[in-house]
């Protein structure tokens, strides 16, 4: 080979060894932007083996179709937020990679100070396909100057929540408001001991206590103590509840910072949701994915993202801008101040005991529309409970 020819080689191939691997992340974290930018910042800047580049791409709605659309295109992420009722669809179309031999070069005390129900989320099949960075659980918000002003505590079972509704209801407000998302469904049912899917993994929309639920809710709408907003319409509902239309609710802990946002004249406070003896709520949040058209190199340059954003003091600066749930013990020593200047924060953290996963079927997420288009024909007086989840239950069979 001519002297200038192998020179040449050389260089390219020291180029190659030292190319820098972008790695394009779809996120729906719009608001805790600020916080996915610092901690993309400090990882880049860290070291120059990996670029990642961060996109807001909407809400988990919004971020699934977009991703659906690039399936097989050069526009297809290496590394998505999949919001957790959408991952399990995801790994059943082998529409997102293993990482099975990088989770098992793990220390072992890293691994072991995840709390386990989240950590265990992104098991499916016996593969490692998720990895966890936000997690929650639903609380109750509640307006406690109204409470205060009445003589109340907010309340700790669902008979007490009703008669508080109806304490609180007046000709300018009205005592609760209700979204109808799967999710806020599914923890009313939880909390009274039930399921939506069982053991066998059929759907159990028409059991006693799902049943019991969307009656107890027909029951305050009919009374005028409920206020309710259809799965689509979570904004119109926040707004509601600011200007003090209705005083109780139930969302994500990490809504609160979508709440800050706005002027609020009262006191705005958050409380573990009521629950039966033996209760449980579910888990909220997305796993990290990475998506089966990532290279090798994407792969492990966001791997070591994840890594990058699981150090205790990232896990603490996302979740004082976040108000999701730390995922890893470490990190609470250095959350004791932001916990402490306001005790609310730690209501979802208070649950923690009682979380457990959403049906990880890749079925659910069609059988979740289903149930939410029944929740909401009930709440609309259009049909009856015992209908709508009838109605429910037989097209869930059919789409198993």
């Amino acid at each position: 080979m001519h002297p200038r020819t192998l020179f040449a080689s050389l260089l390219l191939l020291l180029g190659a060894a030292h190319a820098q691997t972008t790695v394009s992340f779809w996120h729906s974290m719009e608001n805790a932007e600020a916080a996915v930018g610092e901690l993309v910042r400090s990882f880049n800047e860290s070291q120059d083996l990996y670029r990642v580049d961060a996109r807001y791409v909407g809400s988990y709605a919004d971020a699934q179709t977009r991703l659906i659309a690039a399936f097989g295109s050069a526009d297809a992420p290496a590394l998505f937020q999949a919001e957790i009722g959408f991952f399990p669809q995801l790994v059943a179309d082998g529409a997102v990679q293993e990482l099975g031999d990088l989770v098992d070069a793990l220390p072992e005390a890293f691994v072991d100070d995840f709390y386990e129900g989240l950590w265990g989320y992104g098991e499916l099949g016996g593969g490692r396909y998720g990895l966890p960075w936000n997690s929650s659980t639903p609380v109750m918000y509640y307006n406690a100057d109204a409470l205060a002003q009445a003589g109340l505590e907010p309340p700790t079972t669902w008979a007490a929540f009703a008669e508080v509704a109806s304490t609180l209801t007046s000709r300018q407000a009205q005592g609760a408001m209700l979204v109808g998302d799967s999710w806020l469904f599914e923890m009313m049912v939880l909390t009274r001991g039930g399921a939506l899917v069982h053991d066998d993994g059929t759907p159990n929309f028409d059991g006693p206590e799902v049943l019991e639920t969307l009656t107890y809710l027909r029951d305050l709408v009919r009374a005028r103590q409920l206020a309710f907003y259809g799965a689509t319409e979570s904004t119109a509902a926040i707004l509601s509840f600011i200007r003090t239309r209705n005083l109780m609710t139930f969302a994500s802990i990490a809504n609160w910072p979508e709440v800050r946002r706005f002027s609020i004249g009262f006191t705005v406070a958050a409380a573990p949701v009521p629950m039966h003896e033996g209760g449980r709520v579910p888990l909220g949040g997305a796993q990290l994915v990475v998506m089966r058209s990532a290279s090798e190199e994407e792969r492990v340059g966001a791997f070591a993202f994840w890594q990058h954003l699981m150090a205790p003091e990232h896990i603490a600066l996302w979740v004082e801008d976040s108000y999701y749930i730390p995922v890893r013990r470490a990190a609470l020593p250095l959350l004791e101040r932001f916990y402490a200047a306001d005790p609310n924060r730690a209501a979802a953290l208070a649950q923690l005991d009682d979380a457990v996963p959403r049906p990880r079927l890749p079925q659910f997420n069609a059988w979740r529309r289903l149930l939410e288009d029944a929740i909401e024909a009930t709440l609309r007086g259009t049909t009856s409970p015992e209908q709508a989840l009838a109605l429910a239950q037989r097209r869930a069979l059919e789409t198993r």
